[in-house]
């Protein structure tokens, strides 16, 4: 059985609308194999076997991502503590060295987007932050050397 895959409800939908694009796709490609099929001999098909490779990559992305699709657990369905930082917290930190503040959004490696600001737990920092509550200051451990933040706040997504 997979493991459990906790995702926001948005990136959730997400998913799903991928997974309709991809089967959309897998019709179009079977089109295009259909149609290389057509013009005869396909041992020497360049068309038919760009298609073929095509629609076998169709395929595993689909049944992967309709396995992840079996394992979610919606983030905002969960009974999750709102005062310490877990998968779905929204924290704002400050950063003690430059004084500056920012929030990251701690989601799984699935979701994970450091554009949007959203963090693996998994990731150093996400990993350091994990559990701790709202006034700490840390120390934690990155490839480039430490880092110290003061936790200012912990939202949960609505």
């Amino acid at each position: 059985m997979a493991e459990d895959v906790y995702l926001t409800r948005d990136f959730y939908h997400t998913l799903l609308k991928n997974l309709e694009n991809l089967k959309k796709e897998r019709i179009r490609i079977a089109g295009a194999i259909d149609e290389a099929r057509q013009q005869g001999d396909i041992s020497e098909n360049a068309e038919y076997d760009a298609a073929k490779e095509a629609q076998a990559h169709n395929v595993l992305q689909i049944a992967e991502l309709e396995e992840t699709l079996t394992s979610v657990k919606i983030i905002e369905d969960q009974n999750i503590p709102g005062d310490k930082i877990f998968i779905g917290a929204i924290v704002a930190l400050k950063d003690m060295k430059t004084n500056k503040a920012f929030k990251y959004m701690i989601v799984s490696p699935q979701e994970a987007n450091f554009e949007e600001n959203k963090i693996s737990i998994y990731s150093p920092i996400g990993k350091g932050l994990m559990g701790h509550g709202a006034g700490e200051e840390l120390d934690i451990k990155v490839p480039v050397g430490v880092l110290k933040y003061k936790i200012l706040k912990i939202e949960r997504p609505k």
